[in-house]
C-alpha cells in the first residue's frame, strides 16, 4: 500500500493554475468590452469600467474558492493577488476612477517583488513555498536564484506597468494586460528553465514549469 502511495503520479494542474490566475482578468475584459449600459445607468460614462470591475472581483473570489476546492489549498500570492483586487476594485467603484484598478497590478508586483527579494537577500526562497511540487528535484540553491531573479521581474513589470498605465488609454492598457504581460511572463519562465536543469529539475517536470508560474494578472 505504501509503495502504491510512493510512487502514485501526482495531479497535473497547470492549466488549471493559469485559468486561476488570468481568468478574472478575461471575465473583466469581456463584460468591460461587451457590456452596453442603459442610458440612465447610475455610473454615468464609467459604467462599463465599473460592470467589468463588480464581475473582477466576483471572478477573483470564484478564482480563489476554486484553488481550494480543486487542489486543496491557496497560495498566498493568489490570496493576496485576491485581497488586492477586491480592495483596489472597491475604490474604483466607490470613487468611480479607473486608476484604481490599473494601479492594482503595480501594487501587486511591488508587493511581490519586495517579499522575494527580501526573502532571498535572508537566504530564503518563498517561492518553494508555493512552486515546490511543480519544480520537483530543485535544490535550495536553485530555489534561491528563482525568487531572486522572480523578484525582480516583478519589479520590472510594476515599472511596466506604470509606463503603459501613463501612456495608453484604459482600453488599450487593458489589452496590454493580455498581449504584454501575459507573453512575457511566459518568456520569462522559459529563460529560467536551463537554470533550474543545473539544479536538479527533473526533465519530466520541464513541461510543468510553463505552466506553474506565480500570478501576474
Amino acid at each position: 500500500m505504501a509503495d502504491t502511495q510512493a510512487t502514485k503520479p501526482r495531479p497535473k494542474s497547470g492549466w488549471l493554475n493559469i485559468l486561476v490566475d488570468y481568468g478574472p482578468l478575461l471575465v473583466f475584459l469581456g463584460v468591460y468590452k461587451f457590456y452596453q449600459p442603459p442610458a440612465d445607468s447610475t455610473f454615468g460614462e464609467i459604467a462599463a469600467v465599473i460592470y467589468g470591475t463588480i464581475a473582477f472581483m466576483i471572478a477573483a473570489v470564484f478564482a480563489l474558492v476554486f484553488s481550494k476546492l480543486k487542489f486543496g489549498h491557496i497560495s498566498p500570492m493568489l490570496l493576496l493577488s485576491t485581497a488586492l483586487i477586491v480592495g483596489f476594485g472597491g475604490l474604483t467603484i466607490w470613487l468611480q476612477d479607473e486608476r484604481f484598478i490599473q494601479i492594482k497590478p503595480t501594487a501587486i508586483y511591488l508587493l511581490f517583488g519586495v517579499l522575494l527579494v527580501g526573502g532571498w537577500l535572508r537566504g530564503k526562497a518563498l517561492l518553494q513555498v508555493l512552486l515546490e511540487a511543480a519544480f520537483e528535484g530543485v535544490d535550495h540553491e536553485g530555489w534561491l536564484k528563482l525568487s531572486r531573479n522572480w523578484g525582480f521581474f516583478f519589479f520590472v513589470l510594476a515599472g511596466l506597468n506604470e509606463v503603459l498605465r501613463l501612456q495608453l488609454s484604459f482600453e488599450s492598457w487593458l489589452w496590454a494586460k493580455l498581449w504584454v504581460f501575459m507573453p512575457l511572463s511566459f518568456l520569462f519562465t522559459f529563460t529560467q528553465i536551463p537554470m533550474l536543469l543545473k539544479h536538479g529539475l527533473a526533465l519530466e517536470d520541464e513541461a510543468e514549469v510553463m505552466t506553474d508560474e506565480p500570478p501576474t494578472a
